[in-house]
């Protein structure tokens, strides 16, 4: 019940609902509340959004018509009225009195009838006044004229509750009242007593409804169809609107009853996913400083780096996740919250009441289903870390270093480093020391760009008295962001390779020695290919794979499927690339698509659940995700066809075309992540790649 109580509050107030009134957008408010929040402004005139209610506070809203009456028109004469206290006030002509609803800002302007034009929402204050009386203690006697004691008794046929006072004085167990049942009072017979009552018109107070117009969706009562408002409406009986209304409710209830408990499931998935982040985090951070202790202490500062980008990773993941998981506990709560206070109204006895608001509830509870449905239920993160460490080339170049050239001024150099504050030692060096290396200067006829790998090469102008250690080159993430590291050694030429195709990249190198790092020399912009070119991976590839034409070509030594992946590696931008179907022998089913570098190799593409795929024979086609069949599509391959995979990382979607038409749907969407193309296949296929080619429009 405690989430239900949301339901319960007006908008305005924040209070439990007194009195509540329905607003045509089938909100609800106190009416109190409502005479509040009501804005006059002379007619034609925007309604001001701060002017203070309270200046009207004198005024009846639901009279507003008499200020019409009593101006002449001539504008001579100015009415004057008399407020509460006496003051002499002149009302403003023509008042056009409104009110907007708290919640979704619509406003509507009042009738003739103020406020009294709104239908009373008997079925709500029913709720809460059942509410109320659950969390009492006892119910109260409903006849004590002050300070209403406990109620022992209450009537059946009266619907009142009697202190034993008052059930004495006013219903004595004699006379007409001798046959009346009383009973023990409880909370529950409070609530449901008003239920219980004949609820008459709002405009003939006399008749009861009976009837339901269809096209207001208001209940009516005989005489509203006989005065020809409801005439020639579509009108019902009232009790079996209220069935059908009640059934639809029922059914819509149930459907986000299944995604209340999904989210349940997943909030439980979530919480197990912050104890994997925290312990792969702290099992990721043990790898690290063990293999930063096996360098020497030059490397210490490094580690830190290092250090600090993994403890921002696992703050990053877990503060996704947590921000998820409250997301999901604030969208469960006030699901649980609108269940609650559906049941709630499908218990209640008033079938007039309960159409007032049945339509609304639908409508809502319908929308919360479907919002369930376009939030996927998936973590946003992986529990894994996606930072590896390769501490071989700088092992390697520490083992290289080699200290027989100026050793003096070395070993000088060295106990500067591990002494700083000594100022002997830094005096013992003599000038020679204080000199770091120049700019590096880049050589811009030897750098060059091949798909997305870019070869650099730089030197240094100046001889300097310290020969130069090393140089540190540096990118940036091809989208202007901060620089990394992503080479530190002596060489002047390094290769970087799995750069983001069709990006721009700036790079910047260092040099640096015994008596500091010097400057960085001038930025160089590296521009990656458009389109990918690439081969087939032949270190990664089933030992049962057999590739010819430089890697272009591929079949298999098994009838079993085997898996290779090509060369590329792509993380963003849009790609397209073919694979010609050079033989096709006894109708097999190759799949083609994309996966991860660990796909399984030894098993049709698709099978596990890091491969994306479609597998074709001669007649038809499906896609298969982590042995997902879905989407069968008529239509397949023979000798000599062409499939198409369209990997968009824009739009995260993976698309397949064969003999250059879309074939099928989108087959996977909300891809994230790094994909390698990839294809299984037997003996009785081989198939070669063409790549380069560009990117083909959707058909579908």
């Amino acid at each position: 019940m405690d989430a239900m109580e949301e339901e319960l509050k007006c908008p305005v107030c924040g209070s439990l609902f007194k009195e509540p009134i329905i607003l045509p957008c089938s909100h609800n408010v106190c009416l109190a509340c409502a005479r509040n929040i009501i804005v006059q402004t002379p007619e034609g005139e925007t309604p001001p959004q701060n002017r203070c209610s309270s200046d009207y506070d004198y005024l009846d809203m639901d009279k507003m018509s008499m200020y019409s009456e009593t101006d002449s028109g001539y504008g001579s004469y100015t009415p004057c009225l008399k407020s509460p206290n006496g003051v002499r006030v002149f009302p403003p002509v023509h008042r056009h009195c409104s009110i907007t609803c708290p919640l979704c800002h619509r406003s509507v302007s009042l009738e003739e009838r103020g406020l009294r034009g709104f239908q009373r929402n008997r079925l709500l204050e029913a709720i809460v006044s059942r509410y109320q009386q659950s969390r009492a203690a006892s119910v109260k006697c409903q006849l004590c004229d002050r300070n209403p004691v406990d109620a022992t008794v209450m009537c059946e046929q009266c619907d009142v509750f009697y202190c034993a006072p008052c059930q004495q004085r006013c219903h004595p167990s004699r006379g007409p009242l001798a046959k009346h049942r009383l009973l023990p009072p409880t909370p529950a017979q409070a609530g449901t007593a008003s239920a219980r009552r004949q609820v008459t018109c709002v405009d003939h107070e006399a008749e009861n409804y009976s009837m339901y117009c269809v096209s207001c969706q208001t209940p009516v009562c005989y005489q509203c169809l006989e005065e020809g408002k409801h005439g020639k409406h579509d009108v019902k009986p009232l009790a079996a609107m209220w069935k059908q209304h009640k059934c639809q409710l029922s059914q819509a209830l149930n459907g986000v009853s299944d995604k209340a408990k999904e989210a349940k499931e997943f909030l439980v998935q979530l919480k197990n996913l912050l104890q994997q982040i925290q312990e792969n985090g702290v099992e990721f951070e043990a790898c690290l400083v063990a293999q930063c202790d096996a360098l020497i202490e030059a490397l210490t500062r490094q580690r830190a780096k290092l250090l600090t980008k993994v403890t921002k990773e696992k703050e990053s993941k877990l503060k996704t996740v947590k921000d998820q998981i409250t997301h999901c506990t604030m969208k469960l709560r006030q699901t649980t919250g609108m269940m609650e206070f559906c049941l709630e109204v499908i218990k209640e006895n008033d079938p007039s009441g309960f159409l007032q608001i049945s339509d609304a509830l639908i409508k809502r509870v319908l929308a919360s289903q479907e919002q369930w449905v376009r939030s996927a239920l998936e973590p946003k993160v992986c529990p894994e870390f996606a930072l590896t460490v390769n501490t071989d080339p700088l092992m390697q170049s520490i083992l290289q270093l080699d200290f027989s050239q100026n050793k003096d001024g070395q070993e000088a150099a060295l106990l500067k480093q591990m002494h700083a504050g000594d100022q002997k030692e830094e005096e013992s060096t003599g000038a020679e020391t204080s000199t770091v290396p120049p700019a590096p200067l880049l050589q811009l006829e030897k750098c060059c760009m091949r798909n997305n790998s870019a070869t650099l090469a730089w030197r240094i102008t100046t001889v300097q008295a310290l020969p130069v250690e090393g140089y540190v080159l540096e990118l940036d993430d091809g989208n202007s962001g901060p620089y990394r590291e992503v080479y530190v050694g002596k060489e002047t030429i390094c290769t970087v390779d799995g750069l983001h195709f069709n990006s721009s990249y700036n790079a910047r190198v260092k040099a640096y020695n015994s008596a500091g790092v010097g400057a960085y020399s001038k930025v160089v912009v590296l521009k990656t290919s458009d389109v990918a070119w690439f081969t087939f991976d032949p270190t990664s590839a089933h030992r049962d794979i057999v590739l010819s034409n430089e890697n272009q070509t591929v079949t298999c030594n098994s009838y079993d499927d085997r898996v290779v992946l090509g060369t590329a590696a792509f993380s963003k931008g849009v790609h397209y690339w073919e694979l010609s179907v050079d033989r096709y022998d006894n109708h097999p089913d190759p799949a083609f698509g994309v996966a991860r570098i660990n796909t399984m190799k030894d098993m049709m593409l698709g099978k596990d659940d890091k491969a994306w795929a479609m597998y074709v024979d001669n007649n038809r086609s499906w896609f298969m995700h982590n042995n997902s069949h879905t989407n069968r599509a008529e239509g397949g391959i023979t000798k000599g066809s062409s499939v198409g995979i369209l990997l968009d990382l824009t739009k995260h979607t993976l698309t397949f075309f064969i003999n250059k038409q879309q074939h099928g749907p989108v087959a996977f969407e909300n891809l994230e992540g790094v994909f390698m193309p990839a294809v299984s296949l037997n003996r009785n296929v081989q198939v070669t790649l063409i790549t380069g080619l560009e990117v083909p429009k959707s058909n579908k």
